[in-house]
């Protein structure tokens, strides 16, 4: 089986014209594990996509089961009505992990991860299946709190649109660590190293209307977003 020229495991995205990395390429990775961790590390993604010859980017807040990304929206919204039709979609996720500070301003770069998906978008339209994929999103920021809420109204589950898309054409790139200088530009007096950037979790403010005595729960804690682990 081919392997990921970046860390040796399978090729599980072989690469295509679309995704094929040519610069910088030893920072390529096409195997699923790379691409689950991206995934399950963010939380908000870009989707690309043309209506009748203008181009928009959609940010949107999404979620992974197995080889699926999920996404959800009005049933209003305009990208949704065209995606679900059908058309073509790029979507990204990126996460910036630090600064990389060389000693030339050429090699100076920045740690990241990212990822670009390409391929059509599907309609989840049973019901069910709909209130299923929308609980797993709930779950997967705050374990156990889809069954604390309300369930949605029927008015509520016509008013929202969920879509999927398989992962099938995909490429990432991920750069990580010290800085690469021209090996003679280490004699200088520049200082060089990296700024690490991490998303921080601060402590949960409790809605001003919160009912007295409910506690805060404690998945609250376990909230985990543009994680390395």
């Amino acid at each position: 089986m081919p392997k990921d020229p970046g860390n040796g495991r399978p090729l599980d995205y072989p690469p295509s014209e679309k995704t094929q990395v040519k610069r910088l390429h030893e920072r390529a990775r096409y195997d699923r594990e790379s691409a689950h961790a991206i995934l399950d590390a963010g939380l908000l993604c870009h989707v690309g996509y043309v209506i009748d010859g203008q181009p928009y980017v959609t940010p949107t807040a999404y979620w992974r089961e197995g080889d699926w990304i999920y996404w959800h929206g009005s049933s209003a919204s305009k990208m949704l009505r065209k995606v679900k039709e059908g058309v073509p979609v790029c979507l990204t996720v990126a996460m910036l992990d630090g600064l990389v500070l060389a000693r030339s301003g050429f090699h100076s770069s920045v740690n990241y991860r990212s990822l670009m998906a390409f391929g059509e978008a599907e309609l989840v339209e049973e019901e069910a299946e709909k209130i299923r994929s929308l609980d797993s999103f709930i779950d997967r920021l705050t374990p156990g709190r889809a069954a604390e809420v309300r369930p949605p109204t029927s008015q509520e589950m016509k008013a929202t649109t969920v879509l999927r898309m398989k992962l099938s054409e995909v490429a990432m790139k991920i750069r990580s660590g010290p800085p690469a200088d021209d090996e003679e530009d280490y004699a200088l007096d520049v200082w060089a190293g990296v700024v690490p950037i991490r998303t921080v979790i601060e402590a949960p403010e409790d809605d001003p209307r919160l009912k007295a005595g409910v506690a805060a729960p404690g998945y609250l804690d376990e909230i985990r977003i543009n994680r390395l682990d």
